[in-house]
């Protein structure tokens, strides 16, 4: 472990160490090495390992600690390893770590040790207790609740990457926590870590992302909230204006469609330039019935899509089309199945509901401008004009949440559908990422299985 951790790894003393940190400060490893240790040092206390919600604990805690056995250069058949029930236990003493969620008040009470009590308790991912559950008074609960029974030695280890936001609720805790006697924060980045350790790889990653965009740099890679720009692409700028080549074929191309009664439905096409790993901006189809006065019914706006389609394939020669569309337009997404069935076409395409979760969309857009992956032609005209204005409520921010004000935003979300869709690619644009991993192997597969082709 790094040499930060060292004076805390003995110290039973402190009751509650808050481990902070930028990507990569080893903060987890350090966690599961200590986890460990703490089932085969002591005879009479054995741990639990929670997070917000079950589904996630397989592939990253449960993974870590057994990571951490192999670090602790103890053989793995000392231990008996489960997977149902999800536990890990030291054969010669009994003791066990236990491996849980919080979706709800009755996921930790059955974890309750008489024999081997629990004197250990590690909360990963802390922000999730925040963003989707009480917060500070679930963590209370959560220390009320294994703390008995245990006369002295009892700890809990908070993990989390701070929000940039320092008026996130998280942040006020964390500071309010550093006031106590009996709590000590540690907050570390890939510079505290030997490069041997991470490889060189991943530290000009972080590098790449300092020369790109510093503050992002500072978020992501050295943790420090940063603060929260109104503006949100605040990255944007001449640069990402290019028209596309007229002369390039694009084998596929994305569209991402929000979808308005009275507000305006758009239509923002994109495409997949694997030799250059671009995603340029080819085109859009932008129609508003409140400020041209005349509304469009949904077979309508279909048939608009097909014209806006043809249009593209016959400039780019493309042989499929993927639709990102805004999940809440099912009429829409019905009438577009009847038009594309209606007509012999030249092309595929497949229809997706898109993926609405706002803050990583907004992440994933955000990066793939900072590393200029992704540009908007001119013709995307009012997509341009939105990234001016696309800003997050004030009022949102001093609470310690990013809320955009929903605002002429119209081509930012067709724009974040379609970037959420075609992510599993764009992804392997980025410098190396090692928090995102999927199986290469996995996406043609993928996209014909989740797709659906009409």
């Amino acid at each position: 472990m790094i040499p930060k951790y060292l004076p805390i790894f003995n110290n039973r003393a402190v009751k509650h160490i808050i481990l902070t940190s930028g990507r990569a400060g080893t903060k987890s490893s350090y966690a599961a090495i200590r986890t460990d240790y703490q089932t085969v040092s002591d005879p009479h206390g054995s741990a639990v390992v929670l997070r917000k919600h079950h589904n996630k604990l397989r592939k990253t805690v449960y993974k870590e600690m057994i990571r951490g056995i192999n670090r602790l250069g103890i053989s793995k058949n000392k231990f008996t390893i489960t997977k149902s029930p999800m536990e890990i236990t030291y054969k010669k003493y009994g003791t066990t770590i236990y491996f849980s969620g919080s979706d709800g008040i009755d996921d930790t009470k059955g974890i309750i040790d008489e024999d081997k009590p629990i004197k250990l308790v590690v909360l990963d991912e802390l922000t999730e207790f925040f963003d989707d559950g009480e917060g500070e008074d679930e963590l209370s609960n959560i220390e009320a609740t294994f703390v008995r029974g245990n006369s002295s030695g009892f700890q809990m280890i908070y993990l989390y990457n701070p929000p940039k936001n320092p008026n996130a609720p998280i942040n006020q805790w964390c500071k309010k926590m550093e006031k106590r006697e009996d709590c000590i924060h540690i907050h570390t980045d890939y510079r505290d870590v030997p490069v041997s350790w991470l490889g060189q790889a991943l530290v000009d990653s972080a590098e790449a992302m300092k020369r790109a965009d510093e503050k992002m740099y500072r978020w992501v890679w050295l943790g420090q909230a940063v603060g929260v720009d109104e503006l949100i692409y605040y990255m944007f700028g001449d640069r990402h204006r290019q028209k596309p080549d007229p002369n390039r074929r694009y084998d596929r191309i994305y569209i991402g469609g929000d979808y308005g009664q009275q507000n305006a439905t758009t239509f923002e096409a994109f495409g997949l330039d694997t030799y250059r790993k671009k995603f340029p901006g080819l085109g859009e189809y932008y129609h508003s019935g409140r400020e041209t006065g005349k509304q469009k019914s949904p077979s309508e706006y279909a048939q608009d899509l097909v014209e806006f389609m043809n249009e593209l394939h016959e400039q780019y020669d493309n042989r499929v089309f993927y639709i990102f569309l805004d999940p809440s337009a099912k009429g829409l997404a019905e009438e577009i199945r009847r038009a594309t069935r209606a007509v012999r076409l030249d092309y595929q395409v497949f229809l997706r509901d898109a993926e609405n979760d706002v803050a990583l969309g907004i992440s994933r857009v955000q990066k793939v401008l900072s590393f200029d992956i992704m540009s908007v032609s001119p013709k995307q005209e009012y997509a341009v004009s939105e990234f001016g204005t696309y800003e997050y409520d004030k009022k949102s921010i001093e609470k310690g949440k990013e809320v955009p004000v929903k605002e002429d935003d119209h081509c930012m979300d067709a724009i974040r559908y379609c970037v959420m869709g075609v992510w599993k690619r764009l992804k392997y644009w980025l410098p190396n990422d090692e928090t995102e991993e999927i199986d290469v192997c996995d996406i043609s597969r993928k996209e014909v299985e989740d797709d659906e082709y009409l």
